[in-house]
């Protein structure tokens, strides 16, 4: 058998704020989820997002030390449109997430945005440019 990608762990500084963050580009993610040690959703195609608060890493992992520089995995997001990539760009960086870099055309025919989430993590968005649109740029 060969091991397939399951889920993506995301350890928070702060949980609520990138639980919060996360509802923002679009994930239905309970209320109340704050509370608990661990948090996991299905998302439609089957892979798995969780998130840990520092603590409960630190509870089974006590050499474990948050990163630093420029992340080296980023988590990509397709959107429906590049018009939804501008519209989840602008809504995360209206409510004061950083941006990475504002969407724009890109030579391999996509919208393409970054934003950095609450504990630094490159979150792209992206979506197919139609065909007038990749001529354009």
């Amino acid at each position: 058998m060969i091991p397939r990608l399951d889920m993506i762990g995301i350890v928070a500084q702060d949980l609520a704020v990138s639980l919060a963050f996360y509802r923002l580009v679009g994930l239905d993610i309970s209320e109340g989820a704050e509370a608990e040690p661990h948090v996991e959703i299905t998302l439609p195609n089957g892979l798995r997002i969780a998130w840990d608060p520092v603590s409960t890493i630190s509870s089974f992992d006590d050499t474990w030390m948050a990163p630093t520089g420029s992340s080296r995995v980023a988590l990509a997001f397709l959107c429906d449109s590049p018009a939804e990539v501008d519209a989840v760009y602008d809504r995360l960086v209206a409510t004061g997430h950083h941006s990475h870099l504002a969407p724009w055309d890109a030579f391999w025919g996509q919208r393409y945005a970054t934003v950095h989430d609450p504990d630094g993590n490159a979150v792209d968005l992206f979506a197919p440019l139609s065909d007038s649109e990749a001529g354009s740029s």
